[in-house]
């Protein structure tokens, strides 16, 4: 087996190291567990709105691991954040392969992915680069509320 530690490492540095990522991108992650989110997101505690992934015992287990955007307990407005979020883009998610909508509790999308650790780096990486289209929205439905 992998060291899946490892792999998240390399995420990391892969998403510092990308064209895009800036001042006001930040990641958190401790081993096989890895937020992406900006700084204007309320995640600074984890519980704002963030693209995540894990690979722990159960997806291990399951041979499958989420790739998912949640907005949590302390992104304002939570519920209408999420309805006005996904008025604005679950059109474009749905389009995605593999990708969902939820919009309940706090889960907006996901994507389960069968976990093969073949090009895992690159596939987590093309991802949350997918994920982070999102990034306009976000921002504009965030100064709406």
């Amino acid at each position: 087996m992998k060291d899946i530690k490892n792999i998240f490492r390399n995420l990391e540095k892969k998403l510092r190291q990308s064209s895009w990522f800036e001042d006001d991108w930040e990641i958190y992650n401790r081993g096989a567990y890895l937020q992406l989110y900006k700084s204007s997101w309320h995640n600074q505690q984890q519980g704002g709105i963030h693209f995540e992934t894990f690979i722990e015992g159960p997806q291990i287990k399951q041979k499958a691991f989420p790739v998912c955007m949640h907005a949590e307990e302390d992104c304002p407005a939570q519920a209408e954040f999420i309805e006005q979020f996904l008025a604005l883009e679950a059109k474009r998610i749905n389009s995605w392969k593999g990708y969902k909508t939820i919009g309940s509790g706090y889960h907006i999308c996901q994507r389960t992915l069968p976990l093969n650790f073949k090009n895992l780096e690159d596939r987590l990486f093309e991802e949350l680069n997918r994920l982070r289209q999102l990034e306009a929205s976000v921002e504009q439905v965030l100064q709406r509320l």
